[in-house]
């Protein structure tokens, strides 16, 4: 395919969002029919590499294939999962396609998305799916993949599985006999990433002093986050630990940071984490339980990788989302925000692109690309921690680093993600926004990448004033495509 018609598929994909497939379970496109369709893409795509030659992580065959061995090549995929009901019915499908293309399957249970990318290149595996919908409750589910390099496929790879999956190019020629692929469990999978996560905390400092509430959403790092901060000394409080399927991210986790937090204040601990489902995000609470966002986060780390030399590219990526007290901190240090859309994709891109090694969202995928190559809760978590040990600091004396401006959330449900360019109301109220606001806060409205909401979000000196105006632009929306 060419690099226009590319860009042409990429620009009307059905499947893929901006973090992979997702959808409610068992119905489209999250069945079992899809998963076999995506499991034999993925494998297909192996075999069909397209892309720029010099790019970091399109053809990735390359990296797998040894030399003059390219035929004789068995690829070998990883396949990861989140704690949600539906993935032993997903799991079993993405393996059944991938093994009727003639590639191997290693299936590693429940295991942190940064996890399956860390495993994906310390396995030399050809490339990594994991089963999950993030944040999203138990019953929905979403598979995403990674290029051996661990990295999240680039748009253009994902465009060219969709085309293979509605042209139905890997119905055309099968492997039989002895080529059919092969999958096998890794059983000590969660002690390999606890090795890892251990080996980038410093090995001079321990934990030990510190009490730590852990809120692991009964999500995919239930063992091994409590058992890492419990084996560097720490003295854990584990909560979300106890997955039945169905209790993902419910009233728990990084989207409701407060449970951790009632843990945090009735235990007087020094400190909290809560992490997603897939714990590639985590929330941060101090000992006076202030609750610390990716924004502050950010500013944290990147002030105290600035003093010891180790930033690179003058400053960290972040979304349109990042808060303007983020800006204003590093500005004052010299450093600069660079800006991209919304998605951790878009965020690892830009860093790739500028040679930066600090980025995140606010929303908790925090970026240290020197660590791991996506957003990893649980390395956030241990850089935090490493800091407060370092300098004897809690974290509420971190944290006054930054000062954030009021910003107002909106989120409204649509039955369309119409362009907003041709609602004549809703254009017209952003505007007046705009005006209103002149150029003292910042107003944003877009869809979600992987859900049927508008977002609206308002920053400003007033927090009333622009609570107002983000509902007055939430009313227009609703009036023309909300349900």
């Amino acid at each position: 395919m060419s690099q226009p018609q590319l860009k042409s598929q990429m620009a009307q994909r059905h499947l893929f969002g901006t973090d992979g497939v997702r959808g409610v379970a068992n119905q489209e496109p999250m069945t079992s029919e899809m998963a076999l369709k995506l499991g034999r893409a993925i494998a297909s795509v192996l075999h069909d590499p397209i892309g720029d030659e010099g790019s970091h992580r399109v053809s990735l065959p390359k990296f797998a294939r040894k030399n003059g061995e390219d035929d004789k090549h068995r690829y070998k995929i990883l396949i990861g999962k989140d704690t949600r009901l539906s993935g032993y019915m997903l799991e079993t499908a993405l393996a059944s396609g991938i093994v009727s293309m003639g590639a191997d399957v290693v299936l590693v249970g429940p295991m942190p998305t940064p996890g399956v990318a860390f495993l994906t290149r310390s396995m030399r595996a050809d490339a990594g799916v994991v089963i999950s919908a993030s944040h999203n409750p138990y019953q929905d589910n979403g598979i995403k993949f990674f290029s051996c390099d661990g990295f999240k496929l680039p748009d253009e790879v994902e465009a060219r599985m969709e085309e293979m999956i509605f042209n139905e190019t890997t119905d055309q020629s099968r492997p039989t006999a002895s080529e059919i692929g092969k999958a096998f469990r890794l059983p000590d999978a969660v002690g390999r990433y606890n090795v890892f996560l251990k080996n980038s905390f410093p090995r001079h400092l321990t934990l030990e002093g510190l009490k730590i509430v852990v809120d692991c959403g009964h999500g995919a790092a239930y063992k091994v986050v409590p058992e890492v901060l419990s084996e560097l000394g720490a003295e854990v409080l584990p909560i979300g630990v106890q997955p039945d399927g169905e209790n993902i991210n419910r009233r728990c986790g990084a989207l409701f940071p407060e449970t951790a937090r009632e843990v945090l204040l009735h235990e007087r601990a020094d400190f909290a984490v809560s992490l997603d489902g897939d714990a590639d995000r985590a929330m941060f609470i101090d000992e006076t339980g202030d609750i610390l966002d990716g924004d502050q986060v950010l500013a944290i780390a990147a002030l105290d990788m600035q003093q010891k030399g180790i930033l690179k590219g003058s400053g960290v990526v972040a979304t349109v989302m990042s808060n303007l007290g983020l800006e204003l901190a590093l500005r004052n240090a010299g450093l600069e925000v660079v800006r991209t859309q919304v998605g951790d994709r878009y965020v690892v891109e830009k860093m790739l692109a500028g040679s930066y090694n600090l980025g995140g969202e606010q929303s908790g995928h925090i970026l240290f690309l020197d660590h791991n190559t996506t957003g990893d809760g649980a390395i956030t978590c241990l850089q935090m921690l490493a800091l407060m040990v370092e300098t004897r600091k809690k974290l509420s004396e971190l944290k006054c680093v930054m000062t954030r401006l009021p910003q107002i959330l909106v989120n409204i449900h649509v039955k369309e993600k119409k362009d907003f360019s041709t609602m004549p109301k809703v254009s017209q109220k952003i505007a007046e926004v705009e005006r209103t606001l002149a150029g003292r806060g910042r107003v944003l409205v877009r869809y979600s990448g992987t859900e049927l909401l508008a977002r609206i979000m308002l920053e400003g000196e007033d927090e009333k004033k622009i609570s107002a105006m983000a509902n007055g632009i939430a009313d227009e929306i609703r009036a023309e495509v909300g349900r």
